[in-house]
């Protein structure tokens, strides 16, 4: 049996549903795009277009979400689907879009450079627990205008997993899609095995920019999954209660779903978001809150309800540096994710609130991220029976250790750690250097960076990617990128 957790009951559930469909009548939904409120005037929504408020029936929202599929793949770079988006399954990546990465040798915050977003996509590449990529951190060495899609242009030369990411604007999507489609080898190879998918984000309360809108009807009529990320802020752009939060949170997404089944029917989007139970006290919007974690898990319940794949930005700590803070709020938000069957849960690797990425955070997150892949496998009855005919043969002998029985089995049972975890003696651990978890991680990622192995992308298509986005930079002034490191 697998252990689920679920924060609402049936009929809150149904109740946050009724409510949602409400606010898409009144007070309805603004749209700064032209395209999609001309999609929803055609559909029979009632479009002022002074004020670019669309009021969307209910019918019409429960044909977009029954046209919207309610599982799709990401692939690899090999075309093999890693990441099934539908039911339970959980995968696991890294927070996206951080500003700043914590120094490995200072601890302190400082703006990320193009040798760093290189060597986190290796290290991802690295950790069997994390599932894909992300466009993890925003590199400061290039021009602003192309961060979006310079991220990508990186992942790509170093990546074989599917990859999480997003576009800052209208025209950086049309060159992010023309790198996928150099990787997939086509727009139909592109379409029917999807290596990436896009983050596009309403603004809270019931908004849709120009921008994002834009990028999910982009997304939808090229065959590239989207993923709904909104943002409702408990007590500051939404209501304080939780669940009013999530009526809001409901709305936005299913305006999402509309916009992109209006443009494309059966286009694959994911019902996800990041918000955040808004700190009064500190004006913060702290990721680590149990009271976010609640959000995420009740509006993934209304999502799995409607049928939808499902998201969240768990697993994250608003700690400054990786201590206890660190850990107690980057595990419970994992777990209760990973019990809550979220497809994709993102934030591995990040902290003070979703800005800073750390390396050695990432390789303890992945531990966790381990015992809750673990965790939800559930407790299963190997033999038959479970130990009766084991332990009467055994008796009252304590020996286990060697029984064939154990070497059989014991992989599967327990999850076992790398050294970031230590489970020595207090001597044992005294003999090895008496290293704190934060020293640990960072032995681990110097071992596993020194292991990452190249991977087989060949010269044209590596200088094709890079002539894609260097003609993108010279747009903003910049002539010649920045070198990467292929090996």
């Amino acid at each position: 049996m697998r252990p689920i957790f679920k924060q609402l009951d049936d009929e809150l559930v149904h109740k946050i549903i009724d409510e949602a469909f409400g606010l898409l009548i009144d007070p309805g939904v603004r749209v700064h795009n032209d395209e999609a409120l001309a999609l929803l005037t055609e559909a029979g929504a009632e479009v002022d277009l002074a004020s670019r408020i669309a009021r969307i029936p209910e019918s019409i929202v429960r044909d977009a979400l029954q046209t919207a599929p309610s599982e799709f793949f990401l692939h690899n770079s090999d075309g093999e689907p890693v990441v099934h988006y539908g039911g339970d399954r959980i995968h696991f990546d890294p927070g996206s879009a951080a500003i700043t990465v914590l120094d490995r040798k200072t601890h302190e915050q400082r703006d990320p450079k193009t040798e760093d977003f290189v060597a986190f996509v290796k290290l991802v590449e690295m950790l069997p627990q994390l599932d894909a990529q992300s466009t993890a951190m925003i590199c400061k060495d290039v021009p602003e205008e192309i961060g979006d899609l310079y991220r990508l242009y990186l992942a790509l030369n170093f990546m074989r997993k599917p990859i999480v990411t997003g576009a800052f604007g209208k025209d950086t999507w049309w060159t992010m899609k023309e790198l996928l489609v150099t990787m997939a080898g086509g727009e139909t190879e592109l379409a029917i095995k999807p290596i990436a998918i896009f983050d596009v984000c309403p603004s809270p309360p019931l908004l849709w920019s120009d921008i994002t809108c834009q990028n999910l009807i982009d997304c939808a009529r090229s065959g590239i999954p989207a993923e709904l990320v909104s943002m409702p802020l408990a007590g500051a752009t939404a209501p304080v209660t939780l669940a009013g939060a999530v009526v809001q949170h409901t709305a936005e997404c299913m305006s999402g779903v509309v916009i992109g089944q209006l443009s494309q029917v059966g286009a694959a989007i994911v019902w996800g978001g990041s918000p955040a139970a808004f700190d009064m006290r500190e004006g913060t919007t702290p990721m680590g809150a149990v009271g976010t974690w609640m959000i995420d898990c009740a509006y993934a319940q209304v999502g799995k309800a409607l049928n939808m794949p499902t998201h969240a930005y768990l697993g994250m700590s608003d700690a400054k540096i990786v201590d206890a803070q660190s850990g107690l709020e980057s595990s419970g938000g994992t777990i209760l994710a990973a019990l809550a069957g979220i497809n994709m849960i993102s934030g591995a690797g990040m902290m003070d609130f979703e800005s800073c990425q750390s390396f050695e955070k990432l390789v303890i997150d992945a531990e966790i991220i381990g015992m809750a892949k673990r965790l939800v496998v559930g407790i299963v009855a190997r033999d038959e029976p479970i130990a009766l005919t084991l332990m009467r043969s055994m008796g009252h002998e304590a020996d286990y250790l060697v029984n064939p029985h154990t070497l059989k089995w014991f992989q599967e049972e327990f999850y076992i750690p790398t050294g970031v975890i230590d489970r020595s003696s207090y001597d044992a651990w005294k003999s090895r250097g008496g290293k704190s978890a934060f020293d640990r991680a960072s032995d681990r990622v110097d071992q596993l960076l020194g292991s990452y192995q190249a991977r087989p992308l060949s010269d044209d298509l590596r200088v094709e990617l890079r002539r894609i986005t260097t003609k993108a930079a010279q747009g903003f002034g910049m002539e010649e990128l920045p070198p990467i490191p292929i090996e």
